[in-house]
């Protein structure tokens, strides 16, 4: 495989695992779930009115 091909595989694996964590947030949030992230070298848990809606998630995913 070229390099080429390895970083584009590696761009659609990238963009598939974000919207997977994207949509597992999401029915968290909706479910009523609690999630649990990093922030400031800390485990931090969001009960579910505290995760931001799907349009807000990027800074979700800053964190991650």
């Amino acid at each position: 495989m070229t390099e080429k091909e390895m970083k584009n595989l590696h761009g659609k694996i990238d963009a598939g695992v974000k919207a997977a964590i994207a949509t597992a947030i999401e029915r968290h949030r909706k479910l009523g779930q609690s999630i649990s992230i990093m922030q400031d070298e800390k485990v931090v848990t969001l009960n579910a009115d505290e995760i931001p809606l799907q349009n807000q998630q990027n800074n979700i995913r800053q964190l991650l």
